[in-house]
């Protein structure tokens, strides 16, 4: 295996390109059981249908744990999205039509959603009122079981050259609510910097969908709580003010 073409480097692994297929190395800190666990998302999401990179084996580079999958040849959405600023909007549509494509899958083994959020609320460092406010918030949310990404932002989709749109890394998947994930995608155009992205994707969203904002709005405290467990510093800051247990009007 060569290991010198890095395509992507985060803060524990980093994604290198073999010919025709991708590396995915994980930090030696990083533990198995996570590893395995995206390697059986990724695989069980295979079987959904949806175009994703297949997994070819899960291995040990330099004692480190590797998953290895195909390679798509392409270029990301956000990439698209800033060589093309006047095509945004039409980026955005294909960006939504793809997680709602997402979503109308069913993956009844996947981890549920719910559990998923409540073990992250626990997690947190917020007083013990307000995670008691976050789970009762949780617990009273309906239960759904559709296929949710758990990170879904244009960064996370490849548009190959014949215009097949490939997404990638499954490492969060869940099965649940769709709000919940339009939520977290939300929140992501906010942390990128992107507020108009983030006001015109939830509209989009909730227009093709035929959901409520109000009802995606519910989910956004439960979301951001759950993911200060894993922000950075200025990360957790932001997320920190959305957690405002308070009912959206």
């Amino acid at each position: 295996m060569k290991l010198d073409r890095i395509i992507a480097v985060r803060n524990n692994k980093t994604v290198y390109r073999d010919g025709e297929a991708t590396l995915k190395v994980f930090d030696s800190t990083y533990s198995k059981a996570d590893v395995l666990n995206e390697a059986l998302n990724q695989a069980r999401v295979e079987e959904t249908g949806l175009h994703i990179p297949k997994i070819r084996e899960i291995t040990m580079t330099d004692g480190k744990w590797t998953i290895v999958s195909d390679y798509i040849k392409g270029k990301t959405l956000a990439q698209l999205m800033q060589e093309n600023p006047e095509k945004k909007d039409e980026y955005l549509e294909l960006f939504v039509d793809l997680q709602l494509e997402v979503q109308s899958k069913n993956c009844p083994l996947l981890t549920k959603l719910k559990d998923k959020m409540n073990r992250k609320i626990s997690q947190t460092d917020f007083d013990a009122t307000t995670r008691y406010e976050l789970h009762t918030r949780l617990d009273g949310m309906p239960k759904h079981n559709k296929l949710c990404h758990g990170d879904f932002n244009p960064s996370n989709i490849i548009i190959t050259d014949d215009g097949t749109p490939y997404i990638l890394d499954w490492a969060h998947a869940t099965q649940g609510n769709a709000s919940a994930d339009a939520a977290r995608t939300y929140l992501l155009f906010w942390l990128n910097g992107d507020i108009e992205g983030a006001e015109k994707y939830l509209d989009l969203f909730c227009a093709k969908s035929n959901t409520e904002k109000r009802y995606v709005q519910k989910w956004m405290p439960i979301v951001a709580a759950s993911q200060t467990v894993k922000g950075n510093e200025k990360e957790r800051e932001f997320l920190h003010s959305w957690v405002n247990v308070v009912d959206y009007e």
